[in-house]
């Protein structure tokens, strides 16, 4: 999950008077306030039987136990891979097998980036052999391998000052962990602004709060007219140990060894599925997660989590016999990890219908005791969201935080659909983000029964309302 973010600008267009309200612009509802929140609070008997049944009932732990047979089953499923592709056909038969609607797969070309085998061995001053995750995109060293000396930096700005110095050496950073927005630039970058000074490679301290001698991985961005360089992730505790040894004076040779290869694109898809609305069938609340992960662990929390609960929500749903009166439309996406490309070619295919989008929902942060919902829209949507959370007062879920995101649903957001993201715990997600540890002994049923809940709560409401959320 997570990459840079993309702006595109689409021009949003009026429904046709036969269709739900929409605000856009500058408009004012064309009902007061106060009777939208009567029409929310109507929805509190409702809210009570969908939490029931998927917290309390007979739908309890259902996402978890999903999850754990496909990932199970297929594992890790990095883009370009047999095993994404394998789960994306199990989820097609599975959605049709759940009685969903319209369930299709809509094509995609991915990247296809294959790590190999890799290895760094620290030579001097004494032998350790480390461990080491490659970034996705990255290229391979020769077959010998290269062996170089290593400078130490903790920023940019330090590379910067010691130019001179990097010239033909291997670039460590030990850059503080601060948070993920800002830390992971040294992951996307760090290959690129060491190839900048000359170095051979670059190794990236993990970006993450916590390790246990575990590497993390995720994608980098090679930049037009620099050379490429190999670079890959150490773990933050050989990062630190080789800082303190150049601040003793120690000269460090490392021998770095990485079979990684950039395959021609593949074919893939973006996995569909509906609950088809009763009153306005062409206006849309979408609900979606990223189905593709990285090579390592079983992709359970990043992002098999949130792409179960969103299936979860649309079963639970239609399990009540609910049926709201716009279309409730599940997407899994491929390739979010390389920055978002089946979300982006989805984007592309859809945007003309932009004015249809309600809300677009993403859970990509872990699917943990939730403690609210991130939302990006105008005041007004705000406000109406505020309103439909408190529905959740049973759970003690209700908050609504600002940064609605997420690499798939950005697209929309900044073309001006209201966005919103289930929030959870950020330590515990990034402390297992993209590494071996990223498997279903970090996930809890219990939790994903209470973050199914909200997001089945959240967008059935939303899809059911006789009014479109209101834009900016």
């Amino acid at each position: 999950m997570k990459s840079l973010l993309v702006t595109f600008f689409g021009v949003v267009h009026l429904l046709p008077l036969n269709s739900g309200n929409t605000l856009l612009g500058n408009d004012v509802s064309q009902r007061p306030l106060q009777d939208i929140r009567e029409e929310i609070s109507r929805y509190r008997d409702v809210a009570k039987s969908i939490i029931e049944l998927a917290v309390y009932g007979k739908a309890q732990n259902r996402s978890y136990e999903r999850l754990a047979l496909l990932v199970d089953t297929v594992g890790p499923r990095p883009s370009g891979s047999k095993s994404l592709e394998e789960a994306i056909q199990i989820m097609y038969q599975n959605l049709q097998e759940d009685g969903l609607e319209n369930v299709h797969l809509e094509p995609v070309k991915i990247p296809h980036w294959e790590r190999g085998t890799e290895s760094a061995v620290m030579l001097e001053p004494r032998f350790h052999t480390m461990a080491i995750l490659g970034l996705g995109s990255s290229i391979g060293t020769p077959p010998e391998g290269i062996t170089a000396e290593v400078l130490v930096v903790t920023s940019f700005e330090e590379l910067q000052r010691r130019a001179s110095e990097a010239r033909g050496k291997i670039v460590v950073y030990n850059q503080p962990y601060v948070n993920y927005s800002t830390t992971v630039q040294y992951r996307v970058r760090g290959a690129v602004e060491a190839a900048k000074v000359g170095a051979l490679a670059s190794l990236i301290r993990s970006v993450t709060p916590l390790s246990i001698y575990s590497p993390h991985t995720g994608i980098q961005e090679y930049q037009v007219g620099v050379p490429m360089i190999p670079t890959a992730c150490i773990t933050v505790e050989d990062a630190e140990m080789m800082s303190r040894m150049v601040s003793r004076g120690a000269k460090i040779i490392i021998q770095l060894k990485m079979g990684a290869k950039n395959h021609p694109e593949a074919d893939s898809f973006n996995t569909v599925a509906e609950i088809i609305g009763s009153k306005y069938p062409e206006q849309v609340v979408l609900v979606s997660g990223h189905l593709d992960s990285w090579d390592v662990g079983q992709g359970a929390m990043d992002d098999g989590g949130g792409a179960f609960i969103s299936w979860e929500a649309l079963s639970l749903i239609k399990d009540l016999g609910l049926r709201p009166k716009r279309t409730l439309r599940l997407v899994l996406w491929t390739a979010e990890e390389q920055g978002g490309v089946g979300a982006f070619q989805y984007y592309q295919l859809h945007k003309e219908a932009i004015s249809n989008f309600s809300l677009v929902m993403e859970s990509d942060l872990g699917t943990f005791s939730p403690c609210g919902l991130q939302f990006t829209g105008s005041d007004q949507a705000r406000t109406i969201m505020k309103e439909v959370m408190s529905l959740l007062q049973p759970i003690h879920v209700t908050r609504v935080f600002k940064g609605g995101e997420g690499t798939d649903i950005n697209y929309w957001i900044q073309a001006g659909v209201p966005g919103a993201s289930l929030l959870d715990d950020l330590y515990k997600y990034f402390s297992f983000h993209h590494s071996h540890g990223d498997t279903m002994s970090v996930m809890d049923p219990k939790q994903m029964n209470i973050a199914a809940a909200v997001w089945a709560v959240v967008s059935y409401v939303v899809a059911d309302l006789e009014d479109m959320l209101p834009r900016s």
